[in-house]
This record gives C-alpha cells, sequence and structure tokens, in this order.
C-alpha cells in the first residue's frame, strides 16, 4: 500500500523513526523537491493508530508542495509527525 501510494502521488520519500530511549515515534515525508529543497514544519499529535499518522504526514506534505509553489517559493514540500501527546511534553 504504502509504496503505491508514494508512486501514485509522487512522494520521493518517507522515513519511519524510532528512539526507543526517548520513546519517540515520527514519520518524515518528503513529497516534491522539483522547485528546491523540502520546506514543512512537524505536527505532534496523539494519532490513534501508526496508519493514521501516515495518512496525515502523506496529507499535508503534499500541501507543502502546491502551497510553497503557490506562495512563488523555490521549495518543496515535506512534513513530519510526531506520534504522541503535545500536552503531556514539558
Amino acid at each position: 500500500m504504502l509504496f503505491e501510494a508514494m508512486e501514485k502521488e509522487g512522494f520521493e520519500q518517507v522515513v519511519f523513526c524510532q528512539d526507543e530511549v526517548s520513546g519517540l515515534k515520527a514519520i518524515i515525508a518528503i513529497h516534491d523537491t522539483t522547485l528546491g529543497p523540502a520546506l514543512g514544519g512537524c505536527r505532534m499529535w496523539p494519532y490513534e493508530s501508526e496508519e493514521e499518522a501516515l495518512i496525515d504526514v502523506l496529507r499535508l506534505a503534499k500541501g507543502m508542495t502546491y502551497k510553497n509553489a503557490a506562495a512563488g517559493l523555490n521549495l518543496g514540500g515535506g512534513k513530519t509527525v510526531i506520534i504522541g501527546d503535545p500536552i503531556l511534553v514539558n
């Protein structure tokens, strides 16, 4: 499913990150760097599942590609999501 979605939607790279010591679980998506390096932000959210986080990061990264292009920036689109509750982070 993931490789088909990446190919269909033009994604260049999706990286899954995990750090056992800190408990970090994150997904980084690079959609399109045709216009330049990817620009995007980071969202931390208590996703119900890893699949929900994956769907969100793909949607957000693709949106950043279009947002940067519409703004006339020579930048592509990317985004990171962190699976966690931002309220619990001190």
